[in-house]
């Protein structure tokens, strides 16, 4: 028996009907037509599937549609805004940070979730101090983006791409407190 799901997904609203074992990823791709998230392992291990839900990072395989009733959930897709790429879109083609392309989706969603975890001083395994803001040096980027697998190894310029993204991000918030200053 089917039951009623109310999905955001990219800034779309959509109700639709799913079997309570579907999980996000199939009713997003199944039902919705969003293909950005892939499905790879079907096992949480591999982060093709990655999305933000509620600015959270989520692997999407895993995650029942059910549980995520009234969620707003973004994939890379979304984070374009008015077709213009955002600054870790622009980053992963700058530091050439994919190559067959195919987890870049959820890389790049990884990413998002990276920068927002750092913006809120959240520490990880790796950050030694608990007390100072979150720095993203490259240890702790890739502690961060571990759970995304790239199976053409492009991870050198995956946390090149995340760092990139990192500072354009600090030097557009820097240049705005600077104008609203004046």
């Amino acid at each position: 028996m089917d039951h009623s799901l109310n999905l955001t997904v990219d800034g779309q609203k959509h109700t639709l009907a799913v079997d309570p074992r579907t999980t996000l990823l199939d009713a997003m791709r199944d039902r919705l037509g969003v293909m950005s998230p892939k499905k790879g392992c079907d096992h949480g291990q591999c982060g093709a599937c990655t999305v933000l839900v509620d600015g959270r990072r989520l692997n999407s395989c895993l995650a029942l549609a059910l549980t995520h009733d009234t969620a707003d959930i973004t994939t890379s897709d979304g984070l374009a805004a008015d077709g213009e790429l955002s600054t870790l879109h622009r980053a992963f083609l700058e530091q050439d940070a994919f190559q067959c392309g195919y987890c870049t989706p959820g890389q790049v969603c990884s990413a998002a979730g990276v920068l927002r975890e750092a913006a809120d001083d959240a520490p990880s395994v790796v950050t030694d101090d608990l007390e100072a803001p979150v720095d993203l040096s490259a240890e702790e980027i890739r502690e961060r983006m571990s759970g995304n697998l790239c199976r053409c190894g492009a991870y050198v310029n995956i946390v090149a791409a995340v760092g990139q993204a990192a500072a354009d991000s600090q030097t557009a918030m820097d240049s705005h407190a600077a104008e609203e200053s004046r």
